[in-house]
């Protein structure tokens, strides 16, 4: 394998961490062109110390002079603001973008590295959620393969890989079921950030755990996979998996699965992204089948967790209406970490805003941006009102 030039999006993140566990493990077989965060200048600084960055971004540019001033001495670049991060993103030096930015956020640069023919490997489903229809187009169009980070649709990815062209029948997809899956509905309504923030599998940021309790994420990545893989939303089913150790599964028409099991790290998914089609050694914890026991499996309860439901929705209006969900849960996930809203509110803010944005059956990019802003500003209505009835 060639040494690959790599761009990521969201380093001082969990996922942007873990990819520098990937490659701190092969540094013979990365070098670290750019580096971005938001406003996390102290870790990005020493990031871009230790893995002698070429360049990096921070998008706060009123953190721009503390991280010029962390990294004098150094031949690192340092530049601000997201225009930065798009320009850049395009450079001739960079062969893989890593696209681990939260949220909305992560659309301009992806489509910045997607026109310039990057590969990108994905880990941001915002983007996909938002403007599916336009991202795949653009990956299609300038010949910029996505591969997915995502365990789930990396998952199926591999399975897909080993089908060697075999008609698909269904899509499993796999979900832990978060920290709040054998709680009754009533106690879930009182749930605290606190209590929300411990995922029993998985490490990883706020705004995602959060989207995990929800079960929002997993009704994300149900779209995220209609785009990836060019499948109906009606054969993509959602099971739930509290173990994590089957990540997603592939069957076919005949009847047979096939489905991809690691240990739940995302270190796994990542290293087969960024080094793909080789596999790399992580020194990851391996299975032991014998240990396991079993394996448990349910359908997820939609009463319960209503966000799953809210993105099945969205997904079949289609157009802007997935935009608008990903904008309102944003807000309201933003909202609830700040102990303003209750965990139920999160799905209540979204669907009354899935109700009120107007729908654009094929949105432009700029559709899409305005569909954004409008509807976060519905939004932070309709959060300022529950809290006045509260």
């Amino acid at each position: 394998m060639e040494k690959r030039r790599i761009a990521i999006l969201g380093s001082t993140g969990s996922i942007g961490k873990q990819t520098l566990d990937v490659i701190r493990e092969h540094r013979d077989l990365f070098e670290v062109e750019l580096l971005t965060c938001n406003s996390s200048f102290t870790t990005l600084a020493a990031q871009a110390r230790e893995f002698d960055a070429n360049n990096v971004v921070i998008c706060d540019d009123t953190k721009y002079k503390a991280l010029f001033d962390a990294l004098e001495g150094t031949d690192t670049k340092v530049f601000a603001g997201m225009n930065s991060v798009c320009g850049l993103v395009t450079s001739d030096r960079i062969d893989i973008v890593v696209a681990s930015m939260v949220g909305f956020s992560g659309l301009a640069p992806t489509i910045a590295a997607l026109k310039a023919g990057k590969v990108v490997a994905l880990a941001n489903k915002e983007t996909l959620v938002a403007a599916g229809s336009i991202v795949m187009g653009l990956s299609r169009k300038h010949n910029a393969p996505i591969l997915p980070v995502d365990s789930e649709h990396s998952a199926i990815f591999q399975c897909l890989l080993a089908a060697q062209g075999n008609k698909v029948s269904k899509i499993h997809l796999t979900a832990s079921g978060g920290p709040f899956r054998t709680w009754e509905k009533d106690r879930i309504a009182s749930a605290t950030k606190d209590m929300a923030l411990k995922h029993p599998n998985w490490n990883m940021g706020a705004k995602i755990t959060i989207d995990s309790a929800t079960m929002m994420n997993k009704g994300f990545e149900v779209i995220e996979a209609r785009w990836l893989f060019d499948t109906p939303v009606d054969k993509i089913h959602v099971v739930v998996h509290p173990e994590s150790v089957i990540h997603s599964m592939v069957e076919f028409e005949d009847g047979a699965v096939i489905a991809q099991m690691a240990s739940p790290d995302m270190r796994e998914p990542i290293q087969f992204a960024i080094g793909f089609p080789e596999r790399l050694p992580i020194g990851n914890k391996k299975l032991d089948f014998a240990a396991l026991g079993t394996l448990s499996f349910f359908e997820p309860d939609l009463d319960k967790f209503p966000a799953l439901g809210l993105a099945f929705k969205a997904i079949g209006r289609g157009g802007n209406i997935p935009c608008a969900l990903n904008a309102a849960n944003e807000s309201a996930v933003a909202a609830y970490l700040r102990d303003e809203i209750p965990f139920y509110g999160i799905s209540d803010v979204a669907g009354e805003c899935m109700e009120r944005i107007s729908f654009i059956a094929e949105p432009t990019l700029e559709d899409i941006f305005e569909t954004n802003k409008l509807t976060r500003s519905t939004a932070d209505w309709i959060i300022a009102s529950m809290r006045k009835k509260s």
